[in-house]
């Protein structure tokens, strides 16, 4: 028997027009998707006219997984019934202006029954944070079947056993609903949702209700994130002064993406691997010091995996102060060649320091960042790019004219600020901190070892 969710909000949050509506969501997913799907997703639930354009930077990146993805799972939270938990509905279906979306009850089935979650149409019934993804999904997708999760007083740990058991693989979208401050002065909002993207960057899942209405789903995707060893990704953030509305009351709004981490493009490298590398370098660096003039490395001495061509940095500390950093930003040499000329170039032609002296070599900790391939991050301003990066993940490149400069990850340890990490960056590069002109941005994640 088909039971059937009828839409709620249509004609009032979004068009109830198919035709209208397909044209408006296209305005809102134009660029391109790019090659790199998301696994989940934050995205807004607004009225399209003040939060579409946002949900649609995010929504485009499906783009490349339309046939790929069978199976959305939605949470979001619940405006208008007071409930414990997690509610799932007993229809067999959502209806939107563009067609009807067929519920997944066997995925339904794997969570019901919990202390967590339980049927309960009444939290679905009028509940606007779910539907209004529907349309936008009908859209960039293929056929996929749905269940929705309206998360009512529930903790993150309970939200992200429930991700767990329907994570899925590449088959699988997770989408969650939030919007951010809710009716505040522009001024103010633009300082609470920036706060709240340190949160949800930082991974830490004690977002409240002032600062997203979807705190609770949102706070069990970051649980899950963080004991996954998952990434986040800031794809927008925005107001309602920003798109539609006026400045005396906004709304706040934001996107986000996970993405899974590519099997065929990481590398692993052993304990022994390690060791072996932190052996060259300081094999590399001893050499000099005891008279060699050349040091010259036999390739046939290592495995495949260490030679295959990489960047990486190698920097010297000595009772925990910087002794030495030299490195290289694009892969074009053996990665234990790469590592061997870098040790030698921090000890002894870093321009900040004199030549390591033999006394010191008896004392120095060798340090090696190993890059993955930078990739350029499109950004029109400071405070762009701040919203974007992810602390203590992304190691930093900005160019511009002959001017360039590089942070690694491991400076976020001093620098914790996004906005301070990116003016520091500057300085070093010899550029206004709070200029911005034809800047050239690049991002790139190191692993890391000593």
């Amino acid at each position: 028997m088909t039971t059937v969710r009828e839409p709620a909000v249509a004609g009032t949050f979004y068009p109830n027009d198919a035709a209208a509506l397909s044209a408006m969501i296209s305005t809102y997913i134009k660029g391109d998707a790019g090659l790199d799907c998301p696994k989940a997703i934050i995205a807004p639930h607004a009225g399209y006219v003040y939060s579409g354009s946002v949900a649609g930077e995010v929504y485009r990146k499906l783009g490349s997984a339309h046939d790929r993805i069978k199976r959305v799972v939605l949470l979001g939270p619940s405006h208008r019934v007071a409930f414990k938990g997690m509610a799932v509905p007993s229809s067999t279906c959502f209806r939107t202006p563009l067609g009807d979306i067929p519920i997944d009850s066997e995925s339904i089935q794997q969570i019901v029954g919990s202390a967590s979650v339980g049927f309960l149409d009444e939290a679905h019934s009028q509940e606007h944070s779910l539907e209004v993804h529907l349309p936008f999904l009908q859209h960039v997708l293929d056929d996929f079947t749905l269940v929705p999760i309206v998360v009512g007083d529930a903790s993150k740990e309970a939200v992200a056993t429930v991700l767990e058991k329907l994570w899925g693989g590449d088959e699988t979208l997770i989408v969650i609903s939030s919007d951010l401050s809710h009716f505040e002065a522009y001024d103010k909002a633009h300082l609470i949702d920036a706060n709240t993207t340190r949160k949800i960057m930082n991974l830490e899942a004690t977002l409240k209700g002032d600062e997203a209405c979807g705190c609770r789903p949102v706070n069990g995707l970051l649980h899950y994130i963080k004991t996954h060893n998952l990434t986040i990704e800031t794809v927008d953030v925005k107001n309602s002064g920003d798109t539609a509305g006026n400045k005396d009351r906004v709304v706040g709004y934001g996107a986000w993406q996970v993405k899974q981490a590519s099997k065929q493009n990481t590398d692993t490298w052993t304990l022994a691997d390690k060791q072996t590398l932190i052996q060259l370098a300081r094999e590399a660096i001893r050499s000099p010091l005891e008279g060699e003039k050349n040091f010259n490395i036999d390739l046939n001495r290592f495995p495949e995996q260490l030679k295959k061509e990489r960047a990486t940095f190698v920097t010297l500390n000595i009772a925990g102060k910087l002794r030495g950093c030299i490195g290289s930003l694009q892969a074009h040499r053996p990665l234990v060649l790469d590592i061997a000329h870098n040790a030698q170039a921090a000890a002894f032609q870093d321009p900040r320091f004199n030549n390591l002296s033999h006394t010191e070599y008896q004392q120095v900790d060798i340090h090696i960042s190993i890059l993955s391939q930078p990739s350029p991050l499109p950004v029109s301003s400071l405070q762009e790019l701040a919203a974007k990066l992810r602390p203590g993940i992304d190691g930093l490149i900005i160019k511009e004219g002959t001017s360039q400069a590089t942070y690694l990850p491991s400076v976020w340890e001093q620098l914790n600020d996004p906005t301070q990490f990116i003016t520091e960056l500057r300085r070093k590069a010899g550029l206004d901190p709070q200029g911005w002109q034809d800047t050239e941005v690049l991002t790139y994640t190191t692993e890391e070892f000593s």
